[in-house]
């Protein structure tokens, strides 16, 4: 007897101990967070749960793209016409909604990202303004592929997992698409007039998918729970659809191990005509001409992240007898444990198993530029000066023109955005050097190198004074003297001139023969004429005879001085000791007969004109004057000229991300 109740307890305490070991090993897996390729949970959340809220994020160059036959509207249709839930964000640089309004709010018009001066967005700023709109899942895809329901039901379903997802798809190119909306704005009808089942259109796009021998795609991104990164890091400047970037984002997103990254291409009925590729090469807007994008993106995919170091197998989305499952993408496996949160008899298991075999997954298709193993094409940018100015200049062919080098490209770029910030498209830049040429061009803007500017320009002591500042500064007249015999008006602005208003307007009210220039004066009881007191860091020339002989005169002064442009500025214009002085803020030149118009303090002060960078609110105090600029000078060293700046918040750009703020 007592033997019995012995081997009944050494029974009961083995059964204890491997249930605890169970137990055990079943906590282990559910809590870990490390393992992406596991089992996961499916929510609790009921399936009857309302449907998500979905905002998809496209980008066109203007709201002209969505005329009434053009394939973005057809495409942005299809997607309100899949659930109210649906809210479409448009992100153009023009800011006019008579357009987007007639589809109300579920279609809103952004135009507060960052764009290249040819239009083109960039993605970082797009993903980084996605995360202000409230919505529980989000999308990011081309503006004309086309959405069939199923893309509801996946992201549905995709809403039920208990962690954070990115999927990806990829859409289908077919040649022609012979049906169009109905007055209801949710069916497809032939030209007939007879209903298109989703059925029929489905069977098109595979039967398509499986005839196409094209390597290329456009790809759907969609992800839950915004607010969460997609991968470790941060996303260098890839400019939208220009490829690269989707597999970049993939291959951070999966080393990141912050969500779960699959491929639902055979879940999601996606389509966009291929015969848009019939675009005319002699348009500089289009795709085709600009190769060089392509080129700076799989640059960027290269300097940054994992891209050529890395390779993953995404687990596939699949539906078997309506059922949603993942399998593993090599040998087409899946775990049916765990099938809706439920164990599965054996004949279902079977009959699950020889649907997934008989399935013919369509796979993602990804728009690399280039193989791990092949060189990236030379970086050639397509334009120089001549070609630059039609393109940027304003209606009166004026263009505002700044100069830096390298240890200024910071504040280049914050100069840049401000005059983002203030819709002032038509400026240009000069390049010093190769690296302020070539971090120009990936910021996408409108720059040109002058190839007789001086060399090994010192990175931290180029100030005011300084040889270095003496021989950088005789660029700035002789571009400005070119631009204007090209027929053109220049604004020039250093980039350390912060912008509050566009001066643009008045500047150009003074007329002709008149060059406007802002006084370095900053004693309030004496004329702003007064000799060397000619800011040649900002003025308005324009291009008419006086001005450009003017200007000439100026530029050969200032080769032969051993001093910088700016006294050769005055001495050339106002006379040595200001003998053409008129009054107290003009000048007359006697043999170009052209005018100087010293620029009243109080709109275009200099940084020591009433003591305004010693404000503790500089932009409070320079608004309620009615400040059109305020230059940052009369400090001396780089350092301290950057560190006024951002302390006293006029500062416009992050560059930790390359994104204007």
């Amino acid at each position: 007897m007592k033997l019995k109740g012995l081997r009944a307890g050494l029974l009961s305490v083995w059964l204890s101990g491997f249930l605890l070991i169970a137990l055990s090993f079943y906590g282990t897996q559910l809590l870990s967070p490390s393992s992406l390729d596991g089992p996961f949970r499916y929510s609790s959340r009921s399936i009857t749960a309302p449907p998500p809220r979905i905002t998809i994020f496209t980008a066109l160059r203007s709201s002209s793209s969505l005329d009434e036959h053009s394939q973005a509207l057809l495409a942005i249709r299809s997607w309100l016409a899949l659930s109210s839930q649906v809210t479409v964000v448009l992100f153009s640089p023009s800011s006019d909604s008579s357009f987007t309004d007639k589809f109300g709010s579920h279609l809103l018009l952004d135009s507060t990202i960052d764009f290249t001066f040819l239009g083109t967005p960039f993605l970082h700023s797009m993903l980084a303004r996605s995360e202000a709109y409230q919505s529980d899942i989000a999308v990011l895809m081309d503006p004309e592929t086309v959405l069939l329901p199923d893309f509801i039901s996946a992201l549905s379903f995709a809403h039920q997992l208990d962690r954070d997802w990115l999927l990806l798809s990829s859409s289908v190119s077919i040649p022609s698409f012979p049906f169009n909306w109905d007055n209801t704005g949710h069916f497809w009808r032939q030209g007939n007039g007879k209903r298109v089942r989703f059925g029929e259109l489905q069977k098109m796009i595979s039967l398509r998918s499986w005839q196409s021998n094209s390597s290329e795609s456009k790809t759907i991104l969609a992800w839950n729970n915004v607010d969460v990164p997609l991968y470790c890091g941060v996303l260098p400047p890839f400019l939208y659809q220009r490829g690269t970037y989707n597999q970049w984002i993939i291959n951070e997103a999966m080393s990141c191990k912050r969500r779960f990254v699959f491929d639902a291409t055979s879940t999601i009925s996606s389509f966009y005509l291929g015969n848009e590729d019939n675009r005319s090469d002699n348009n500089v807007s289009e795709p085709k001409t600009r190769k060089w994008e392509y080129i700076g993106n799989s640059q960027l995919g290269q300097l940054y992240g994992s891209l050529f170091s890395k390779s993953f197998t995404l687990p596939k989305l699949l539906k078997c007898n309506k059922h949603y499952m993942f399998v593993n993408s090599s040998d087409r496996s899946v775990d049916l444990s765990i099938l809706e949160g439920k164990s599965l008899g054996f004949r279902r298991r079977e009959k699950i198993s020889a649907c997934i075999s008989r399935t013919k997954s369509r796979s993602l298709k990804l728009d690399l530029a280039q193989k791990k193993d092949e060189a990236v094409p030379l970086f050639k940018f397509p334009f120089d000066l001549q070609s630059l100015l039609p393109l940027v200049a304003d209606k009166n062919r004026t263009v505002v023109l700044s100069i830096a080098g390298y240890s200024y490209k910071d504040m280049l770029m914050s100069w840049v955005c401000r005059l983002r910030r203030l819709k002032v498209p038509n400026f240009l830049v000069c390049a010093l050097d190769d690296e302020t040429y070539q971090f120009s061009i990936l910021q996408g803007l409108p720059v040109f190198i002058d190839p007789y500017a001086p060399k090994n320009i010192s990175f931290n002591d180029c100030h005011f004074g300084s040889k270095c500042f003496q021989r950088v500064t005789k660029v700035k007249s002789r571009t400005v003297l070119k631009i204007l015999k090209l027929g053109y008006n220049v604004l020039l602005s250093d980039v350390d001139v912060y912008w509050f208003r566009n001066p643009l307007p008045l500047l150009q009210s003074f007329g002709p023969s008149v060059l406007a220039a802002q006084s370095d004066e900053y004693n309030t009881t004496v004329p702003i004429n007064r000799p060397r007191r000619l800011n040649s860091g900002f003025y308005f020339a324009r291009s008419d005879a006086p001005t450009i002989a003017a200007m000439e005169k100026v530029v050969k002064h200032a080769a032969t001085s051993g001093l910088s442009e700016q006294p050769s500025f005055y001495d050339t214009l106002c006379g040595v000791g200001g003998v053409y002085r008129l009054g107290d803020d003009r000048c007359l030149e006697p043999e170009t007969n052209l005018t100087v118009q010293f620029l009243d303090r109080e709109l275009f002060p200099n940084g020591a004109y009433g003591d305004l960078w010693l404000k503790e609110d500089v932009r409070a105090e320079c608004e309620k004057k009615h400040c059109f600029v305020l230059h940052n000078n009369w400090i001396s060293g780089r350092l301290k000229k950057l560190e006024r700046q951002m302390m006293r918040g006029l500062w416009e750009y992050d560059a930790s991300m390359r994104m204007c703020v």
